[in-house]
């Protein structure tokens, strides 16, 4: 009898004993036929793919600084990866390129002026912390990107605060004074709408042009490396929220196109919340994950000391993620409700 075989004839005995239980087996929902396109390495290249309009925007407005980060963060990434997964003597990883995104992605979310052992620290601490301590690619509840950027955030406030996006010297001023959002929070200085949108103003060097996230975003829902549910219910959430607090101050419209072009929000809501890792596996999930962030995200650009809340937001999703999945999982077909 074959190893299968008497793993079932367990299962049926320890349901039949009486008084027993039988053991839950959880079933995920059809499809079972997997895509054999749809490896990890393609997934990956779509989203490198997917992020150069956003990267050669960032190399022309931030020049060497949008150059040092993205070069720093793959770097570290790559090799904290190759170290961590020797460690645990696993086989070498490298090549599915998830370490790559990570790196870019940790790279394009950082200022300009970070010192390179930042972006180098929050590069081992997202693929250490954020990605292989819980056993590798697919296995991670967060983020590894942001989870990188939280701990440097936090242990490095003054390298990573407002004051640090205006201390990038030799370049234009529109991308060396106060970011957009931290303008508007604490100064009640409103951006124009078409600097905002295609990204002639100060930020992260990844996340500052919309047009650029939009495009690369796009493509990888073409692609259908990305759900259009995430993306489509975080941006709605947020515009319905900054719509009645625009109504309720009198803003004529223009916090509403604020806050939906400014920061990272764009970037967040098509690079960084829709890791299929990360995120629910159900439609319906996708839409209630999607409405959770955008709610986060102003609840902290309006209520917080914090003028931009993609980051926290994301983490605090994906940790909601098992429960949405539980509640969201469709229940096969013959299975008995409990």
């Amino acid at each position: 009898m074959s190893d299968t075989n008497r793993q079932i004839d367990s299962a049926m005995s320890h349901e039949n004993r009486p008084g027993r239980k039988p053991p839950f087996i959880h079933v995920a929902p059809s499809p079972h036929i997997s895509d054999s396109r749809a490896s990890t390495q393609r997934m990956m290249v779509d989203v490198i793919i997917g992020l150069s309009p956003a990267i050669v925007v960032s190399l022309y407005l931030f020049r060497f600084y949008a150059l040092k980060q993205i070069l720093v963060c793959v770097a570290v990434c790559l090799a904290a990866e190759y170290l961590f997964v020797r460690m645990r003597g696993k086989f070498f990883t490298l090549k599915d390129c998830s370490a790559i995104v990570t790196g870019i992605i940790l790279g394009l979310s950082m200022p300009g002026s970070a010192p390179w052992f930042v972006g180098a620290l929050a590069s081992v601490v997202g693929i250490g912390i954020g990605k292989i301590i819980f056993g590798g690619v697919g296995m991670n509840i967060f983020n590894p990107a942001m989870v990188g950027r939280a701990f440097v955030m936090i242990a490095f406030a003054q390298l990573m605060g407002a004051g640090a996006y205006e201390n990038v010297t030799g370049l234009v001023d529109a991308v060396s004074g106060a970011t957009p959002l931290s303008a508007l929070k604490f100064n009640g200085v409103h951006t124009g709408i078409a600097p905002l949108f295609m990204g002639v103003t100060n930020g992260s060097v990844g996340e500052v042009s919309a047009i650029a996230c939009i495009i690369g975003g796009l493509y990888l829902i073409y692609r259908k490396t990305a759900s259009w549910q995430i993306p489509a219910s975080i941006l709605i959430t947020v515009a319905l929220i900054a719509a009645i607090t625009d109504i309720a101050g009198g803003y004529q419209g223009v916090f509403l196109l604020h806050h939906l072009f400014a920061g990272a929000l764009m970037f967040g809501a098509f690079f960084i919340a829709t890791d299929p890792v990360t995120s629910p596996l159900t439609a319906k999930g996708k839409m209630i994950f999607g409405v959770g962030t955008g709610c986060l995200i102003m609840v902290i650009r309006l209520f917080s000391g914090y003028p931009e809340g993609v980051m926290f937001a994301v983490l605090i999703m994906n940790a909601m993620t098992p429960l949405i999945n539980r509640w969201t999982i469709p229940q096969p077909m013959g299975q008995r409700e409990a």
